[in-house]
């Protein structure tokens, strides 16, 4: 990406040679989640937030690669929050709409196969793991995220917490499942009752594709 950004030409030219993201295509209607998740909660997080990440991350990108071409390290520097921040919250929002499913679609059904095998292993479980992922997510102070992920240098399932739209990879673990606990993912209605949402969203969750994120990064 930075290495296109200066091939000469204008600056227009310029932006052209940086990657641009967009939103992927939600599996679902914005209603196939009711009753857990509201259809315009769905509406909202989606076509607002998960929007605004993916603006703000492509016009961060291209204001970096403006101050790489002119050697301005303390604006590149200064940029690295906004890219992590908007980056994060465009992958971790991608991965989140993958992670859940209608009832009618599998959304809820326990998971089988290594998966499952994984899951009772590290925590005894697929019971255990819900509470102790529930515990921890809830637990979180302010915004965030919790996240089973898997550890490749350990080979092992990990329950672990990120702080506002920070991304997993940046504690050296697989994405596997998250669960969004900023307010605007449950709070129209939910209201402050984030254990009411955390314990209603595994209604919803799509163990397959859980599953399938699993086998793809444990090999």
């Amino acid at each position: 990406m930075g290495q296109q950004c200066c091939k000469g030409g204008s600056q227009e030219s310029q932006h052209e040679d940086v990657q641009q993201y967009t939103l992927p295509a939600l599996p679902y209607d914005f209603s196939a989640l009711e009753p857990v998740i509201s259809a315009e909660i769905m509406n909202l997080h989606y076509t607002k937030h998960h929007q605004g990440y993916v603006t703000n991350l492509n016009k961060a990108l291209e204001q970096y690669c403006d101050a790489e071409c002119k050697g301005d390290l303390p604006a590149m520097i200064a940029l690295q929050q906004a890219i992590k921040f908007n980056g994060g919250g465009h992958i971790n929002h991608s991965i989140f709409w993958t992670n859940l499913a209608p009832k009618n679609q599998g959304g809820g059904t326990a998971p089988n196969g290594k998966l499952a095998d994984a899951i009772k292993q590290e925590f005894g479980s697929l019971d255990k793991f819900i509470e102790q992922f529930s515990a921890k997510t809830v637990a979180i102070q302010g915004s965030g995220w919790g996240w089973l992920g898997f550890n490749k240098a350990k080979n092992r399932l990990e329950i672990v917490t990120c702080e506002n739209q920070d991304p997993l990879s940046t504690k050296g673990l697989v994405p596997l499942l998250g669960v969004d606990v900023w307010e605007h993912a449950y709070y129209l209605q939910y209201k402050n009752v984030r254990p009411e949402y955390v314990k209603k969203i595994w209604e919803v969750v799509n163990w397959k594709n859980v599953s399938d994120r699993y086998n793809a990064a444990a090999g």
